[in-house]
């Protein structure tokens, strides 16, 4: 799944230097597995071998998400979100 953002400053980070975390996807079914992810350019690339047709995706929807590492170059978190209902 590629997540596109309108507005990232001048670009997106991890302020850890790792790899996005706290990505989460699913199929048509909406059940949700924890994603692989990483950043190109602009964008995100989330995926799970056991997702072979994304849909939906969630990043750091949790009450207390654990490592929400997703910046822009400018130093501002991402927010938490979710596509779909």
């Amino acid at each position: 799944m590629i997540i596109a953002f309108d507005h990232t400053g001048s670009g997106l980070i991890t302020n850890d230097g790792e790899d996005p975390q706290e990505f989460a996807i699913a199929g048509a079914d909406k059940r949700f597995v924890w994603a692989s992810a990483r950043i190109e350019g602009d964008k995100i690339v989330a995926w799970n071998d056991e997702v072979k047709d994304p849909k939906y995706v969630r990043y750091a929807w949790t009450d207390e998400p654990v490592d929400p590492n997703l910046y822009n170059k400018e130093g501002l978190p991402a927010s938490p979100f979710r596509t779909g209902q």
